[in-house]
């Protein structure tokens, strides 16, 4: 893997940088995965509905979609540390303010802006790649990147479950006020990756300009509609699943973490399978391979329910349907971002926020006639499926690329 923008890192610093970027790229799996143990506690604590509860989760995931659309396009003007700074920093003191919250609807509104501000670390990490790499290295190091970050869907919902022993759903915060205090050292370390020579000047209209060229970029919008589709199959997993397990199949929280750390080391593996053979095989074909493992799997889930099989017939296919976002997403972002480096923020902003609007709509819609597992199921099969749809009608093969 070749970089392709300075500052040169090699050995060590390289290895330090990849780490920090991993973490960063880990604010979404943070922001939700942690508390999800406690998530129907947290219903019943302020005295409203799973639908309400879910909405927290939701709107977390707008305020990470729409927080990209400011910081992506800022980090192509002023450099990618400045907004990365700022953002985490924030990002912990609205996690301590949510730990306060006095009602379902300031927790809303104080996860909007959670989830605001955590978007610089998603977007900006996404961007300091493409600076420094492209093609099929970049689509390796997204799969690097993704090992780091996937420790924290293993790992939060596993501390979760075992915090939930000792601390409500309050305490949960106040761990992410922690871990946003950690990552802002880690922000701290990192290197400028946009040189000021690259950067954008003007405005609004500039800006808007940069968006349209990538609007008007068949390619991009197909893979950045794959990515998106792919993206809510996970997002209505996580949000329901605490629901269908735990009150559906009447686990405790501490074996729904375990089951969802077992599914997120399932997203790593994919994603170092992705990266040992995307060399080989190329982006593209990765990518529909991921897409057609995960849509197997979310079908022998959803039969496996409607055999009425209990968790041996759901848990499998599921298992093999998340596990898949480990080929998908690498090579979806790898692939998208790669024609646009030198409007590498807006494009890792646009990826992003149609990522998060498109999850963010469905779970809470699919929680209104109640969370089970066939809805579930389902609604997982028809997101992966719609995917697979995206790629073979909306992308092509560019040239010089399989």
């Amino acid at each position: 893997m070749t970089l392709t923008a300075q500052p040169a890192l090699t050995g060590a610093r390289r290895l330090r940088v990849l780490i920090a970027l991993g973490a960063l790229s880990a604010f979404g799996p943070l922001s939700m995965d942690l508390y999800l143990p406690v998530l129907p506690e947290l219903g019943r604590a302020l005295r409203t509905t799973d639908a309400l509860a879910q909405l927290t989760m939701s709107m977390c995931m707008v305020g990470l979609a729409f927080g990209q659309l400011l910081a992506g396009p800022l980090s192509d003007r002023v450099g990618r540390r400045r907004p990365l700074i700022v953002g985490v920093a924030t990002y912990a003191v609205t996690s301590l303010l949510c730990a306060l919250a006095p009602d379902i609807w300031s927790l809303i509104g104080l996860r909007l802006v959670q989830g605001a501000a955590g978007a610089a670390g998603l977007v900006i990490a996404r961007a300091m790649v493409r600076d420094m790499f492209d093609g099929d290295a970049a689509a390796r190091v997204f799969s690097l990147l993704m090992l780091v970050s996937g420790l924290a869907p293993v790992v939060a919902p596993l501390a979760g479950g075992q915090l939930a022993r000792f601390t409500d759903w309050r305490g949960m915060f106040v761990a992410l006020a922690v871990i946003g205090l950690l990552l802002f050292l880690a922000a701290l370390s990192l290197p400028e990756t946009l040189a000021p020579g690259a950067r954008h000047t003007g405005g609004l209209r500039v800006t808007g300009r940069q968006f349209a060229v990538l609007v008007r970029d068949r390619g991009f919008v197909g893979y950045a509609l794959v990515l998106a589709f792919a993206g809510c199959s996970l997002f209505i997993y996580i949000t329901l699943s605490p629901f269908v397990l735990q009150e559906g199949y009447e686990l405790t929280a501490q074996a729904f973490s375990a089951i969802f750390a077992v599914n997120s080391v399932g997203i790593m593996l994919g994603g170092n399978l992705n990266r040992v053979l995307v060399g080989r095989y190329g982006a593209r074909r990765m990518l529909g391979t991921g897409l057609v493992i995960g849509l197997t799997g979310a079908l022998t889930a959803l039969a496996g329910v409607l055999a009425g099989w209990g968790l041996p017939g759901l848990l499998p296919g599921l298992f093999v349907a998340v596990s898949s976002i480990g080929l998908v997403s690498p090579n979806a972002n790898a692939l998208a971002m790669s024609p646009h480096g030198e409007r590498a923020g807006t494009a890792s902003a646009l990826l992003g926020v149609m990522q998060f609007i498109v999850g963010a709509a469905v779970p809470p819609l699919l929680s209104i006639g109640g969370a089970s597992a066939p809805s579930m199921t389902l609604a997982v099969a028809a997101a992966s499926a719609t995917a697979l749809v995206l790629l073979i009608t909306m992308t092509r093969v560019r040239p010089g690329r399989t």
